[in-house]
């Protein structure tokens, strides 16, 4: 391993409380890295890290960050006090999901729900930690996305689809946005990478949207945790399903739907700050 390669790094995993998320934050705590758990609350969050000592973590070794992602303030309050506490994040794992709800749902901020857990706050909260993640080169950020993003389309004009709701539509729709935004998630000169990654269909919380089986959560996991090992060589802004190096929708390598996204963002953003 080249000694560039930092040997004591500090991740950040969203979405860390259960299924692929814990099981990546316990992953990533086993290889020795200092690990910043992501929980909605802070009863979820701090069973979760009792239980990964449990699992055997060192405690000195995890850290806990709060945020309900349907509320955008708290996404930024969030990203403020992580990089104050460490101001330099060598990977960023994206993993925070809900299923779009049976009725269309608009969140505090005015976005639609699963696309403001999914896709918008995953955005935020990328933006907030620009300095830690530029802070030294080989940082990632892995944005745990679902080949269901290649069904979906964005709805750019009505992208709360308040017109025409679909759970599956909206959840796709999230997807696919979060899968576009690997190729705009780190500065260009920054000397990080960004991918997206389908862990494979998983037994956890999301299964119900795939079907009635699926990998174990630690499975998907096991592909996440690949991604975040600077021993793997990545392609900028690339798609992996599972551990194969694939092809996106179309749609999401295009150029013009990056800028798009980004402009959507941060309008999205911007009305909810």
């Amino acid at each position: 391993m080249s000694s560039a390669v930092p040997t004591d790094r500090t991740v950040l995993v969203t979405g860390a409380t259960s299924g692929i998320g814990w099981e990546t934050a316990r992953l990533l705590s086993e290889q020795g890295c200092t690990v910043v758990l992501h929980a909605p609350d802070a009863a979820s969050g701090g069973a979760a890290v009792e239980r990964l000592v449990a699992a055997g973590a060192d405690p000195k070794r995890l850290d806990l960050a709060v945020a309900d992602f349907s509320r955008l303030a708290e996404v930024r309050a969030m990203a403020a006090a992580v990089a104050a506490a460490h101001p330099v994040l060598d990977v960023l794992v994206n993993n925070a999901a809900v299923a779009a709800p049976e009725r269309h749902t608009i969140t505090e901020d005015g976005v639609e729900l699963s696309l403001q857990v999914n896709f918008l706050a995953a955005y935020v909260l990328t933006r907030g930690l620009t300095g830690p993640l530029t802070a030294r080169p080989g940082s990632r950020v892995v944005n745990v996305s679902s080949s269901m993003h290649r069904t979906a389309s964005i709805a750019w004009s009505d992208p709360n689809r308040s017109r025409r709701y679909s759970r599956l539509a909206a959840y796709a729709q999230s997807q696919l946005a979060l899968t576009v935004f690997a190729r705009a998630a780190l500065p260009a000169d920054s000397g990080g990478t960004a991918v997206s990654v389908h862990p494979g269909v998983c037994d956890t919380a999301l299964l119900s949207l795939y079907g009635h089986e699926g990998d174990s959560a630690a499975e998907g996991a096991a592909r996440v945790a690949r991604l975040c090992d600077p021993a793997t060589e990545l392609e900028p802004g690339a798609y992996y399903d599972r551990t194969a190096l694939s092809p996106a929708a179309p749609v999401a390598g295009e150029p013009r739907t990056v800028r798009r996204l980004v402009k959507l963002a941060e309008e999205l953003a911007g009305q909810a700050a």
